[in-house]
């Protein structure tokens, strides 16, 4: 990682000790790997967290074309849903619970719905011909 200052959204090392089993390593006979995955996964979570544009990354982070590479390459590959449901399923057993959660709850707020109208409802739109007319 350098030494470059770490910034909020960068994993601290028993974070990093926890997920790094989970990245592949560099294919064998292949080009070696010329950035760390450490600074790869932070670069990542540099984004995520921010909410920048891919090219808007930092420059001590690998080049953003990098970053991104890897990025799509992990989601394509599903290993990011892997991560999140081996860390959740670690959480739950190390509290005593079974690894898998037996029911979930979704509240109107989560799910939208357009079964009233959608965004139209609510916002003193009127349904009728006349009031559409002027669109």
């Amino acid at each position: 990682m350098g030494q470059r200052r770490a910034y909020p959204s960068d994993l601290n090392d028993k974070a990093w000790e926890r997920i790094q089993h989970f990245f592949p390593a560099a294919k064998p006979g292949g080009r070696p790997r010329s950035v760390a995955i450490r600074d790869v996964v932070n670069a990542i979570l540099y984004v995520l967290r921010s909410g920048c544009a891919w090219r808007l990354l930092p420059h001590e982070y690998p080049k953003w074309q990098t970053v991104y590479w890897y990025f799509r390459r992990w989601i394509d590959s599903g290993l990011w849903v892997f991560i999140n449901d081996a860390l959740r399923a670690d959480y739950r057993m190390r509290r005593g619970r079974n690894p898998e959660p037996s029911g979930g709850i979704i509240d109107s707020q989560s799910v939208k719905t357009i079964e009233k109208g959608g965004h139209l409802v609510g916002m003193g739109i009127s349904k009728s011909k006349d009031a559409n007319a002027s669109w």
